[in-house]
């Protein structure tokens, strides 16, 4: 038997794929043609995407930060 193959979890997508179905999943719900159930599993997933994509942001931004603040001055001794 050969052995079994431990589950990960998917990896985060990236921002640009996040949010392209974010958007696709917006333009379903305006449309207003789509089953209460659908409607309602499309909500939830577009919830987690929007906190996928702020979270990704928010990344984005502390990393810039740490790139364009000035190194750290150490007390040079006299």
């Amino acid at each position: 038997m050969a052995p079994r193959q431990k589950k990960t979890a998917d990896p985060e997508p990236s921002y640009e794929k996040a949010f392209a179905e974010l958007q696709d999943i917006v333009t379903k719900l305006e449309s207003g043609e789509i089953p209460l159930e659908e409607a309602l599993a499309l909500y939830e997933r577009g919830q987690g995407l929007a906190k996928t994509c702020a979270g990704l942001l928010d990344k984005a931004e502390l990393r810039i930060r740490e790139l364009g603040s000035p190194p750290a001055e150490t007390p040079q001794d006299e």
